[in-house]
């Protein structure tokens, strides 16, 4: 048996734990007083909103992928995604250098957004593929 095998024979594990571990990855950015970043102001703010929609968008995948075929997962995992988001920024709050941003709950929630709608159309793409080939 394969570790692809017995990972998804474990589905807790195989489509939870990269959820749990993402969030941690996110979390442990948070905490960190300084993450480095270009000295130009228009640079800086260009590269933690990329990072930020990177991010979020990557959580929002991890979550629909976890929820699987539900109805609504996509619009579950893009509120979902948006809680840890907001949670996210009352963390930072408690952090000494960072400061809770308005500008990054709105690029949170661009690349969820942004990320959600490109999976939908991927596997709308894909579902309409297997289907002409059979």
């Amino acid at each position: 048996m394969t570790a692809v095998q017995w990972l998804k024979k474990h589905p807790v594990i195989y489509l939870w734990l990269p959820v749990a571990a993402w969030m941690g990855l996110i979390f442990a950015l948070s905490a960190q007083p300084d993450l480095p970043h270009p000295d130009v102001g228009w640079a800086d703010l260009l590269v933690s909103s990329l990072a930020h929609a990177f991010v979020f968008g990557v959580l929002a995948l991890l979550w629909a992928r976890a929820l699987g075929e539900r109805p609504h997962a996509a619009w579950l995992a893009f509120l979902l995604t948006m809680l840890y988001a907001l949670s996210d920024e009352f963390h930072q709050a408690f952090v000494p250098g960072r400061v809770p941003d308005l500008w990054d709950l709105v690029c949170d929630g661009l690349g969820a957004g942004c990320a959600l709608l490109a999976g939908v159309w991927w596997r709308q793409r894909r579902r309409s593929s297997v289907r002409v080939r059979r």
